[in-house]
């Protein structure tokens, strides 16, 4: 919920917090699309975690069946504080047209999305969260020297399901998304070899599955994801705050947005990391 200060007038309603800043950052982080989902009011997150199932047995009729339970574990999630400062004209903030504010709240929630997709894919260091670049235990393939075909996305769908997880989209480099783009069905054909996806002529697909681009995974690299064993948590507690002591002076409004933005991985060895391994020219 927004808080105000005495000396300042607020530009957000309440419900123009969620409007402005998380309905846009979770719909343009490409993170909040390959991930799910979860919003959360505490500090701490839990993400359930199945380690061991529970046992069945073939039993003879009338034999008794031995019960068995299942083995739980959690990752926990704390969110970690993403902050924007803007500072804009009195004459801005005291406007009552909606588009004063849709103009404020728009250019800070781009760039809310922008900083959750390079912490996501990325090893950012403290305060981020730890996302893919930094994420221990993950399964690897070999994408040999470059993008030729598509049988290594064939190999990272099986090196999921053989941990019993199923991809459910892939994240690459937009420069190697136009090398993949570029791929013909046959030599001298100038059909691609990637498929559109159904409804969405602009989605291409690889192996049934959709292909996001982003320029926070390094070139050479593809992530396969399942989206229920990667979590995108969000706290609800957006604010947005003005301010104009600040700028008494000048006659101008800061403006502040606060959100708490976590992430889970609770099966690493589900999430599949495609690497080319490219060899240094002979001199």
């Amino acid at each position: 919920m927004p808080t105000y200060r005495a000396d300042a007038r607020p530009i957000l309603t309440p419900e123009q917090v969620a409007d402005l800043l998380i309905t846009p950052l979770v719909a343009n982080a490409v993170a909040t699309q390959v991930a799910t989902v979860v919003s959360t009011g505490s500090p701490t997150y839990r993400v359930p975690l199945v380690v061991e199932d529970p046992t069945t047995a073939w039993v003879a009729e009338g034999d008794e069946i031995i019960p068995t339970d299942p083995e739980f574990a959690e990752v926990l999630v704390s969110p970690f504080k993403l902050a924007g400062l803007t500072i804009i004209s009195s004459e801005l903030a005291n406007d009552s047209d909606p588009s004063a504010a849709e103009q404020v709240g728009a250019g800070l929630a781009r760039d809310l999305a922008r900083k959750v997709d390079a912490a996501f894919f990325g090893s950012l260091t403290a305060p981020a969260p730890t996302g893919l670049g930094g994420l221990q235990g993950v399964s690897e393939v070999d994408g040999g020297a470059a993008f030729t075909d598509l049988d290594v996305f064939a190999e990272a769908a099986s090196v999921a399901e053989s941990v019993g997880a199923n991809l459910t989209s892939w994240v690459l480099n937009p420069g190697d998304l136009l090398t993949l783009a570029r791929l013909k069905a046959a030599s001298g054909s100038n059909v691609p070899l990637l498929a559109a996806q159904p409804g969405q002529a602009a989605r291409r697909v690889v192996e049934g599955l959709p292909i996001y681009s982003s320029p926070n995974v390094p070139q050479g690299t593809a992530w396969g994801i399942p989206a229920d064993r990667a979590v995108v948590v969000v706290r609800q507690d957006a604010s947005v705050d003005t301010d104009a002591s600040v700028f008494f002076t000048s006659d101008r409004v800061a403006v502040r947005a606060i959100t708490r933005i976590g992430f889970a991985f609770p099966q690493p060895a589900a999430v599949v990391r495609i690497v080319l391994k490219r060899t240094a020219p002979t001199p």
